[in-house]
């Protein structure tokens, strides 16, 4: 019996989605403790677990760090059972975990699986972002126009106004001049406190969740795995690596990264076709978190692939003591 090596995306998907979910249900017991660590290290092994049943050749591109930062789920892991196609894993255990911690709204466990050598290895540096849903021309908006240009950019695409135009934004002090400048356009801002690949995903749904456009900086391992999201669902983003230092310039140069000024395209951070799975870990409006009743845990999973474009919306409901 010869070892499939061809990515076969349909036959995986259920086996990522089964990774994210079981990732959440061992969290769940910690939502609301105040311990952000142990939640998620509860998602860390139980991700880990999962991705070692699969028969697929797996390395993790994007992870929890680097090895002696991350004693499981490091960059450079390999995972699975060896038997099966070489795959690129960009996975984030639990994002959200302050989230978690404290009972808010919007985190996740989030996973994304492609060919092997078809994410962008992007390393532990901050990246600044732009998205947008479906439907527009491309580069409508891109990271060389102010926000004001981009908003009126938008705008103008939608045939509506500025006032019309709601924008997600990351609550930091870094972002003060520039939530600043959106406002003075007349554009509302949804501020989010973490959980920035919601955020992005927010975009690709904008009917639904009232978010036109992403921007600001955040974690560039976040970008990627926002951007296999988007290529799921639909959508344009915008990525460009951001560096503070000679030592993040370093991580850039281990990765493989030779131009540091480049703008990256959402096919650029992820290459190929690619399949996606979220799990709801607390509420939020992308997913239903965790519920737990006497006996019973459920869970909702978003799982998509964008060879075909399809979006499912998995509840689980599980027996559990």
């Amino acid at each position: 019996m010869s070892i499939p090596t061809d990515f076969n995306d349909r036959m995986l998907s259920l086996g990522l989605a089964r990774v994210a979910e079981q990732a959440a249900i061992a969290s769940a017991k910690l939502i609301g403790h105040g311990d952000e660590k142990a939640a998620d290290q509860a998602a860390v092994n139980a991700m880990r677990d999962q991705l070692n049943k699969l028969d697929i050749k797996g390395v993790v591109v994007i992870g929890e760090g680097e090895r002696d930062e991350a004693p499981m789920l490091y960059i450079g892991e390999e995972v699975g059972t060896g038997e099966g196609p070489g795959v690129d894993i960009a996975l984030d255990p639990l994002e959200g975990t302050t989230l978690t911690a404290k009972d808010m709204p919007n985190a996740l466990t989030v996973i994304a699986m492609g060919p092997r050598g078809s994410m962008l290895h992007a390393p532990d540096v901050y990246m600044d972002k732009l998205a947008i849903g479906p439907g527009f021309d491309e580069d409508v908006v891109t990271l060389d126009m102010t926000p004001t240009q981009r908003v009126e950019a938008l705008a103008a695409a939608k045939g509506c106004k500025t006032t019309d135009i709601t924008c997600c934004v990351l609550e930091r002090p870094r972002h003060e001049e520039m939530i600043a400048e959106i406002r003075a356009t007349g554009a509302a801002i949804r501020l989010i406190t973490d959980g920035d690949v919601a955020g992005v995903m927010h975009c690709a749904e904008a009917h639904l969740t009232g978010i036109d456009m992403y921007m600001g900086s955040g974690g560039a391992p976040e970008g990627v795995l926002a951007a296999a999201a988007l290529k799921c669902m639909g959508g344009q983003m915008y990525g460009k690596l951001m560096f503070r230092n000679d030592d993040e310039r370093g991580r850039a140069a281990k990765a493989g990264i030779t131009d540091l000024d480049k703008i990256y395209k959402r096919d650029e951070m992820v290459t190929a076709d690619v399949i996606f799975a979220a799990t709801g870990v607390t509420n939020g409006s992308i997913l239903s978190g965790i519920k737990r009743e006497p006996g019973w845990i459920t869970t909702e999973t978003i799982l998509m692939r964008s060879k075909t474009g399809s979006v499912r919306r998995v509840i689980y409901r599980n027996p559990f003591e």
